[in-house]
C-alpha cells in the first residue's frame, strides 16, 4: 500500500520519539517531531500535517490539555494518543475531547504503521466525500432551480444514492452512513468517528456476538492481541454507552459478553 503522508510526533521520551520517526520514515512518511506539547503546538502553526501521535503523559502540557488546544484550531486533524499506563478514564476523556484513537505502549512497529496508514486512507476518502457531497448539492440545487423554470423537468433529479445504502436500522437506532451520525428517537446524536465505526460493526452483525479482535479489525482496519483489542473495545464502548445508554451501569443496547466480545441489542 503506497500511503503517504505528513506526520508529526510528541513525546518527550526522545529514544522512542526517534524510534517512531524512523519506523514510519522507512515506510515512506515524512515525519517531524517534538519533544513536548509546547513545541509540537509551534509546529502546528507553520506547518500543515496529515496526523498526529502523542504520549499522553509528558511533564509541562500534557497529551490531554495539548490534544484539547489542537481541536479548537485543527478539528480534523486525526491524532492517536499513546500511553505506558492504562486508564479508562484518560481514554474515555482523550476520545471525548477529539483523539481519534488511544494505543498501548509497547507500540508495535507494524501495528504504528497500519494505523497511519488506514488513519490517512480513511482521511482522504473522508475529505473526497466531502467533496463529492458539495459537487450534488451543487447540482441538485442548479436542478432545483431548473424545475422551477420548467415543470416539465420534474421528477427528473437523479438520487445519488439509495437510503439502503445510506441508513443502517436497528430497532429505535439509525446509523447515518454519510453524516457518520446516529439517531435515536429523532434526536441526532454525534459520536466520536472511531467509536461510531465500533456501532456500525456492531450494528451489521446484530444481534449476534462480535468479539474483540473481530471489532478491531472491522471498526479500525488493523489485527490486535487479546488484551489490546479488549482493552480498545472497553473505551469505544465506554464512550457509546455514556452516549445512548440511559444507565451506563446497566446497559440495554449494549452488552458485553464475558471474556468475548459485545453484541448490539436493540430489535
Amino acid at each position: 500500500m503506497n500511503i503517504s503522508g505528513h506526520i508529526l510526533i510528541i513525546d518527550d521520551e526522545a529514544a522512542l520519539r526517534q524510534t517512531l520517526a524512523r519506523v514510519l520514515q522507512q515506510a515512506g512518511f515524512e515525519v517531524t517531531t517534538a519533544e513536548n506539547g509546547e513545541q509540537g503546538l509551534d509546529f502546528l502553526k507553520t506547518t500543515d500535517f496529515d496526523m498526529l501521535f502523542m504520549d499522553l503523559r509528558m511533564p509541562g502540557l500534557n497529551g490531554l490539555e495539548t490534544l484539547k488546544l489542537i481541536h479548537i484550531s485543527h478539528p480534523f486533524l486525526p491524532v492517536v494518543l499513546f500511553t505506558a499506563q492504562p486508564d479508562l478514564n484518560s481514554a474515555v476523556e482523550a476520545l471525548r475531547n477529539g483523539a481519534t484513537d488511544y494505543l498501548l505502549k509497547p507500540l508495535k512497529p507494524q501495528a504504528i504503521i497500519e494505523r497511519a496508514q488506514t488513519i490517512l486512507t480513511n482521511q482522504k476518502k473522508e475529505n473526497r466525500k466531502r467533496e463529492i457531497t458539495l459537487q450534488i448539492e451543487a447540482l441538485q440545487s442548479e436542478l432545483k432551480n431548473l424545475e422551477t423554470n420548467t415543470s416539465d423537468q420534474a421528477g427528473l433529479i437523479p438520487q445519488a444514492t439509495t437510503n439502503a445504502d445510506r441508513f443502517l436500522k436497528r430497532g429505535q437506532l439509525v446509523l447515518d452512513l454519510h453524516k457518520r451520525c446516529l439517531v435515536i428517537n429523532e434526536k441526532t446524536v454525534n459520536l466520536p468517528p472511531t467509536s461510531f465505526d465500533y456501532l456500525v460493526v456492531l450494528a451489521r452483525h446484530a444481534p449476534n456476538v462480535v468479539n474483540y479482535q473481530t471489532l478491531v479489525v472491522e471498526a479500525q482496519g488493523y489485527q490486535a492481541d487479546g488484551r489490546e483489542a479488549q482493552e480498545l473495545t472497553k473505551w469505544h464502548i465506554h464512550q457509546l454507552r455514556q452516549a445512548i445508554e440511559k444507565e451506563t451501569h446497566n446497559p440495554s443496547y449494549l452488552i458485553n459478553v464475558r471474556g468475548t466480545g459485545y453484541r448490539l441489542v436493540a430489535d
